[in-house]
């Protein structure tokens, strides 16, 4: 982790932008997760990225935000796929986060919706090329 940033597979940009990539198993590739204005939002895409690419079960102590993925993400699904999920996933987050007048209290808010799931409502068949 790089640029202060507390989370794993993230960095800050000069300019103030959170970026997030992974890399793919296997392969020199790496898969870029996009760029958002909170943390926690490229936090997010890192975590159902890293989820879906590295299905054993060791992995998700190593996740920002382990009680946060989303129930229909599932290992084995594409770089494509996971691409995009993760994507959307995060500027779900990062849109509730621009809406708020207390950013704080809004991010508390945002990650507990996002952990019952409210908010968010992903299907994996969306994904699959």
């Amino acid at each position: 982790m790089s640029s202060g940033a507390k989370y794993r597979g993230i960095r800050r940009r000069k300019w103030g932008k959170w970026v997030s990539e992974i890399r793919v198993p296997g392969s020199s590739e790496r898969l870029w997760l996009g760029t958002y204005t909170s943390p926690e939002a490229a936090a997010i895409a890192h975590d159902i990225a890293y989820y879906c690419l590295r299905p054993e079960s060791s992995s998700l102590h190593k996740l920002n935000f382990p009680s946060m993925l989303p129930p229909n993400v599932q290992p084995g699904m594409s770089p494509t796929s996971v691409q995009k999920v993760a994507s959307d996933a995060a500027m779900a987050i990062d849109a509730q986060f621009l809406t708020t007048s207390t950013p704080a209290q809004q991010r508390r808010q945002t990650v507990d919706n996002y952990r019952q799931n409210q908010d968010l409502n992903i299907s994996v068949e969306d994904y699959q090329y």
